[in-house]
């Protein structure tokens, strides 16, 4: 039963992977596995090797949580090959009830992990600002546009996987600021399994190497890792506040128009700007669904 919770944790982490300005990590937080999986990926070292030729195939394996790591990493790519066609629709067709869900959903995981924080104090907060600053900073980048090769699908996956497992930094918005999101969007849709097994094999090198670093903080410097998460997560909101206009476009790789500045307004400014509906009833109500569900994920993970 564990492990089919994990499974769907997974599928969770996977389903946020894929929107843009949204971070696995900050599910893996919410739902209470973050430190198993940190620590789990980190025990994926040379180390092993030693112990699986001393103690056998099964000390290693259990040693690295090895059915853990295959039920989530399963629910992940599970979630992502099944549902990249449904939230690429979403974000085409009904983008503001979506980013506000979202929205909702960083909002109340920045108090969700401002909770776990044992000391606040001055040096805390200016860690936070830090992090709000760096992550915003990244929000404002021009986007590059990397060549679709086998050594750049490599490339974006080791450091599209570091911002995965950080909580607030997208990796699928790192994927848009290589040029890279719409081509491996697009392996994932029609399951091209040789850019898969590219993106997947820089994934697994990004994560063997920054989880040992990501670990080592949050147990030397639990509380300021914490806040600098924190100040991630809360830099990264403006990118997906719903309301947006367009300033301007860039024609990517595929010859596709896809929006290159944009700027936040109130859904009054949108709905007079665009003569589109500001639908703010519905985001409303997909905010405090995602408040919600963090509340019943808390609540599920201290049972659990």
């Amino acid at each position: 039963m564990n492990y089919l919770i994990t499974f769907f944790k997974g599928m969770a982490m996977g389903a946020a992977d894929v929107v843009p300005g949204v971070s696995g990590g900050t599910i893996a937080f919410i739902t209470g596995i973050y430190d198993t999986l940190l620590e789990s990926i980190r025990r994926v070292n040379p180390k092993l090797l030693v112990l699986w030729k001393q103690e056998g195939f099964k000390a290693a394996f259990r040693h690295i949580n090895g059915f853990f790591l295959i039920c989530l990493f399963g629910g992940i790519i599970t979630s992502i090959l099944t549902l990249a066609k449904l939230i690429s629709w979403l974000l085409v067709t009904h983008p503001i009830p979506l980013w506000s869900f979202f929205f909702g959903l960083i909002l109340v995981s920045v108090f969700h992990i401002v909770k776990q924080v044992e000391k606040k104090d001055i040096v805390r907060a200016i860690v936070t600002i830090f992090g709000i600053a760096f992550a915003f900073f990244i929000t404002v980048l021009k986007p590059l546009e990397m060549d679709p090769t086998s050594v750049n699908f490599v490339l974006a996956g080791a450091i599209a996987i570091c911002a995965m497992i950080l909580p607030g930094i997208s990796g699928s918005f790192i994927l848009l600021l290589l040029g890279m999101y719409t081509p491996i969007l697009g392996a994932a849709k029609s399951i091209q399994l040789d850019i898969l097994l590219l993106f997947a094999s820089g994934c697994v090198l990004g994560l063997l190497t920054f989880s040992h670093l990501l670990s080592w903080l949050l147990k030397t410097f639990r509380d300021s890792t914490l806040m600098f998460l924190t100040g991630l997560m809360i830099g990264t909101l403006p990118k997906i506040w719903p309301w947006k206009e367009t300033i301007s476009w860039r024609v990517n790789s595929h010859g596709e128009q896809v929006p290159l500045i944009q700027e936040n307004l109130t859904p009054f400014q949108f709905e007079a700007l665009t003569s589109q509906p500001h639908q703010l009833f519905l985001s409303i109500v997909m905010m405090l669904s995602a408040v919600v569900l963090v509340l019943l994920l808390e609540q599920f993970s201290d049972k659990a």
